[in-house]
C-alpha cells in the first residue's frame, strides 16, 4: 500500500504534516476526516512515486501483452473482474508487473473502473490501450478488446523488431565511421601541424588543410566546451519536445522527411486504421471510435486532422471529405473510405487498408535501409577522402616547389 505525504490542520487550527498508508489518495483523505484533520495538501510520498515510476519502466510490451491476454481469456469464463486481477497478480512472477496489478486490484475493489486504474500508470499503459478499454467496458465487450489488444501490441512489437533490426548495420556504420574520424582528428592529424605550421605563416597553405587542422585542434583542446554544448542543446531540446508546440512540430518533420516520410506516415495511417476498424466492428458509435483511434496514429499532425474530421462527422457529414481536405492521407486511402461509407462496410475496408499499407510499408522499409547502407558507406568514404586529401595536397605542393 503507498505511502501519502500530508499537511493538515487539526480542529485548533495547528498545521500538522506526517505520512500516511492509504490504497488511494480518497482512502487518505477519508482517514485523515476521521482523525478530526481538515486536508490542505496530499501527495504521493517520494519513495512511493519513485517506486512505482522506477517499477513501471521495466515492465515490458511482452508482459503486457500476457495480461492482456490472461485478463481476457478469465473475463470469457465468466470470472469476476477483481477476482481475474487477483488470481493474475498471484501468477505474475515479474515484481514490476505484480506492483501494477495489485494496486489496479486495490483501485478497482474501491469501485473505481479499470479504464481509470489502468490510467493511474501512463509509463506501462498506453492512452490508446486505456480508451479501448474504456469503450470495452462501456459498450460490454471488454474482454474481446483486451484481447485486441493484446494482437496490436504484439504486432506493434514485431514491426517495433524488425526496423531495429533493419536498422542495425547503418547505425554500425555510423558509430564506426565517427570513431575513425574522431581518431584521425586527435591522434593522425597533429603529426602534421609543425610542417603544415611553416607553411600556414606563408599563406600557403590549401584551405581544406586549414579546415581540417582546425577541426583537429577543437578535437583536442575544446573537446569538453563540446560535448557541454551538445549535452545543453540536447536537454533544451529534449525540453522542448516535451511541450504540445514541441511535439506537433517533431511530427510535422517526421511526415515530410525525405525517405523516411511516407513510411512513417503509412505506418500511422494504418494504425488508425485497423484500431477505428476494429472499435466500428465492436459496435462502437463513429464519433466515439475516432476519438479513441486518433491517438493510435501516434503523430500528432494525423491526430489534429482527425479530430477536425470526427467534428464534421458530428454534424452529419461523411468521414472521408474531411480527410481528404486536411491533405494528411493518401488519396486513394480517402478514396477507399469513401465507397466504403456508400457501401456500408466501413470497418472491414479499413482493416483490409491496414492490411495492405503495412505491406506496402514493410517494402518501403526494406528498399530505404537498402539504400541508406550505401548512401552511409558513399558519406564515410567522402568524410575520409577529404582528410586524406587535405594532408597530402600541402606535401604535394611542397614536393612540386622542390
Amino acid at each position: 500500500m503507498p505511502d501519502f505525504d500530508y499537511i493538515a490542520r487539526d480542529m485548533t487550527g495547528q498545521q500538522m504534516t506526517g505520512t500516511i498508508a492509504a490504497s488511494n489518495e480518497q482512502d487518505a483523505l477519508s482517514s485523515l476526516a476521521a482523525r478530526s484533520l481538515f486536508p490542505m495538501k496530499v501527495d504521493l510520498a517520494k519513495e512511493s512515486a519513485a517506486q512505482a515510476q522506477q517499477l513501471g519502466r521495466r515492465v515490458s510490451a511482452g508482459q503486457l501483452t500476457a495480461f492482456y491476454n490472461q485478463l481476457a481469456d478469465l473475463q470469457k469464463s465468466g470470472v469476476p473482474l477483481l477476482r481475474s486481477l487477483q488470481l493474475i497478480e498471484r501468477q505474475t512472477s515479474k515484481p514490476a508487473l505484480k506492483f501494477v496489478i495489485q494496486d489496479i486490484s486495490e483501485q478497482v475493489a474501491d469501485g473505481t473502473r479499470l479504464n481509470e486504474s489502468m490510467r493511474r500508470h501512463p509509463k506501462v499503459f498506453s492512452a490508446l490501450s486505456v480508451s479501448m478499454v474504456r469503450a470495452g467496458e462501456e459498450g460490454g465487450f471488454l474482454e474481446d478488446v483486451l484481447k485486441r489488444i493484446a494482437a496490436f501490441n504484439d504486432h506493434q512489437e514485431e514491426l517495433k523488431a524488425r526496423v531495429v533490426g533493419a536498422m542495425v548495420y547503418p547505425i554500425f556504420l555510423l558509430v564506426v565511421g565517427a570513431i575513425i574520424v574522431i581518431v584521425m582528428l586527435v591522434k593522425f592529424v597533429p603529426e602534421f601541424a609543425d610542417m603544415f605550421k611553416r607553411m600556414a605563416d606563408k599563406g600557403e597553405l590549401p584551405w581544406a588543410t586549414t579546415t581540417l587542422m582546425g577541426m583537429s585542434e577543437i578535437a583536442q583542446n575544446y573537446w569538453l566546451i563540446v560535448v557541454v554544448l551538445l549535452v545543453a542543446i540536447g536537454f533544451t531540446l529534449n525540453q522542448y519536445l516535451q511541450t504540445d508546440k514541441g511535439k506537433y512540430n517533431r511530427d510535422k518533420i517526421r511526415l515530410k522527411a525525405p525517405g523516411m516520410g511516407p513510411i512513417v506516415r503509412n505506418l500511422a495511417v494504418s494504425r488508425f486504421c485497423r484500431i477505428l476498424g476494429t472499435l466500428l466492428r465492436n459496435g462502437v458509435p463513429i464519433l466515439q471510435s475516432l476519438r479513441i483511434a486518433k491517438d493510435a496514429t501516434g503523430n500528432e499532425v494525423l491526430s489534429e486532422a482527425i479530430g477536425e474530421a470526427a467534428d464534421n462527422v458530428s454534424g452529419g457529414r461523411s468521414l472521408a471529405q474531411p480527410l481528404k481536405l486536411s491533405g494528411q492521407f493518401p488519396e486513394n486511402i480517402v478514396e477507399m473510405i469513401s465507397v466504403a461509407e456508400e457501401a456500408n462496410n466501413l470497418e472491414e475496408v479499413l482493416i483490409n487498408i491496414a492490411d495492405n499499407t503495412e505491406r506496402q510499408t514493410n517494402r518501403q522499409l526494406e528498399l530505404f535501409v537498402r539504400l541508406l547502407e550505401p548512401v552511409l558507406l558513399l558519406a564515410m568514404a567522402a568524410i575520409i577522402t577529404f582528410i586524406v586529401a587535405a594532408l597530402l595536397l600541402p606535401v604535394m605542393r611542397m614536393s612540386t616547389v622542390v
